[in-house]
């Protein structure tokens, strides 16, 4: 099996539900504020506000759930409820005939992301050894992104043959829900969770009464937070001045259109830069497998900040080609590497915790930075606001070579 030898089934299932549910996922919301826009005569205003409030709302409950999660002794029914609440929200959005109704389901799909991605996380790494855990979590999101090519590619093959019409969108809506509930089926008939430990003790013997020990108090949320080791808590810190330099995806688009790439090569360049976020996940995971997750994450942070420096004088399609690629091997190491870094640093009772900590708190950091990164590109133009995030980047990445553990 080479680089999938010691990732055991429960990962690949993981791997099939959320291929599933991408592809559903990205037949609907690529093409969502297109439909909003033509069809619907909704203004950008109001699209900037879904799609901000739907990047709000994706890590908005991480950390909570992944408490819970880590208290109850339980990742399932956690992952099964976001995954189920994400399906729900798209017959929603399927069957919605005005923006707030859009505006809501929406928010409510990204919830149900934020409900199930910490439980999940910690369920991946506790279906793996602590060898192959950036492999396991690398194929996850390799398969992930598959369903990130496939869906639009699906989507576009139903609206070149049916138009663009309402009545098309509707059916690339309605279709999408197809992917999705069957993800939940499959995640519920097949995922097995291994049993948490909590003081279990031996079942009584006829006739004996064991008197129990006394059961060890759960810590509060704010105390499990506190608990966390102080190594995760600079390694988490250093993170955080990353994302501020890490601004929402949408702006490269924008540089890219900015320079005169037509609507129709944006798409192949994303197809591309998807097909090697796929391609690079196992690979990356793999590596930090044997060189350690610190060098690989540190690396990563410095990689960002060189296609930074590129979309600053980018000026060819050859070039935009070039560093959405480079940029689709930069988010494998990113996503992947950074979750088996955090699952092994702590303990496992409080692994879904740290790895729903760490979402939210770089989520929590993604809207400020791509205020000040828009506000810098309007004040300065392009090329200064590039140029400074990349400079915050290279600290970044200076730092976490230089202090995490």
């Amino acid at each position: 099996m080479g680089m999938l030898s010691g990732i055991r089934k429960n990962v690949f299932i993981l791997g099939i539900v959320s291929f599933l549910t991408d592809v559903s996922s990205e037949m609907i919301f690529p093409i969502l504020p297109v439909f909003l826009n033509s069809i619907l005569g909704v203004g950008t205003a109001v699209i900037g506000l879904i799609e901000g409030i739907a990047d709000s709302a994706s890590s908005l409950f991480d950390v909570f759930i992944g408490y819970l999660s880590d208290v109850k002794h339980e990742r399932k029914k956690f992952v099964a409820a976001g995954y189920a609440l994400s399906s729900l929200s798209k017959l929603g959005i399927a069957l919605a005939g005005t923006w707030p109704l859009f505006l809501l389901f929406r928010g409510v799909e990204r919830i149900g992301k934020s409900v199930r991605t910490s439980p999940r996380d910690a369920l991946i790494a506790e279906s793996s050894k602590e060898g192959v855990r950036g492999r396991a979590f690398g194929l996850h999101r390799s398969m992930d992104t598959l369903g990130a090519i496939a869906g639009p590619a699906i989507a576009y093959l139903i609206l070149s043959s049916l138009g663009e019409s309402e009545a098309a969108y509707r059916t690339v809506f309605m279709l999408a829900l197809i992917p999705a509930f069957l993800a939940v089926a499959v995640l519920w008939f097949f995922v097995r969770e291994k049993p948490q430990k909590e003081g279990a003790q031996a079942p009584a013997k006829q006739g004996l009464v064991k008197k129990e020990a006394p059961s060890k108090k759960k810590p509060g949320f704010w105390e499990s937070l506190r608990m966390l080791p102080a190594h995760y808590r600079r390694y988490l810190a250093i993170s955080c001045l990353f994302s501020l330099s890490y601004f929402s995806f949408a702006l490269l688009i924008v540089r890219a259109s900015e320079i005169g790439i037509s609507a129709a090569d944006i798409l192949l360049v994303y197809i591309l830069y998807n097909a090697v976020y796929a391609a690079a996940s196992i690979p990356s995971g793999s590596l930090a497998d044997k060189l350690g997750g610190k060098p690989v994450i540190a690396a990563s942070f410095l990689l960002y900040a060189i296609i930074l420096a590129g979309f600053a004088f980018v000026s060819e399609f050859w070039q935009v080609a070039l560093l959405f690629a480079v940029y689709g091997a930069f988010v494998s190491a990113d996503d992947s590497v950074n979750k088996a870094y955090v699952s092994n640093m702590v303990k496992s009772e409080e692994r879904a915790t740290a790895l729903g900590a760490y979402s939210t708190a770089v989520s929590a950091a993604y809207l400020p930075a791509s205020v000040i990164f828009g506000a810098l590109w309007a004040a300065f133009g392009a090329a200064p606001a590039f140029i400074a995030a990349a400079g915050v980047a290279s600290i970044a990445g200076i730092a976490m070579a230089a202090f995490a553990k």
